[in-house]
């Protein structure tokens, strides 16, 4: 599974890790519900998750897409609004479980989250 954060949001560290909370979490639920088998090898192989950062919120747009095309498990995080940032406001986009070959072939050129 990659989650990929918007760096432009500039999000207090544990305001980011919530968000890829939720993430993780819908992109669990999505996969028990349409590909459980998935997500079962996945829950055994170390359930993996990489956290990366891309530029803004039209990027983030742009990798959703892709992996919607890709037929990935993926979710958009829309915040609640209720500290940091607007509701609405889209911060993190999960990817996964999934091929890792097909994630990378979106995610692979994106930098980590220092």
């Amino acid at each position: 599974m990659v989650l990929v954060t918007r760096a432009d949001l500039q999000l207090s560290k544990g305001k980011l890790a919530a968000q890829c909370g939720h993430a993780s979490m819908e992109c669990a639920l999505r996969a028990k519900k349409l590909a459980p088998r998935l997500l079962d090898t996945y829950r055994r192989g170390g359930a993996r998750k990489i956290v990366c950062k891309a530029p803004s919120q039209e990027s983030i747009r742009k990798i959703l897409s892709r992996a919607k095309k890709a037929g990935l498990v993926c979710y958009l995080v829309k915040d609640a609004g209720h500290t940091e940032i607007p509701p609405g406001t889209e911060t993190v986009v999960g990817i996964g479980p999934g091929s890792r070959r097909e994630i990378d072939k979106i995610t692979g050129d994106l930098p980590l989250v220092g």
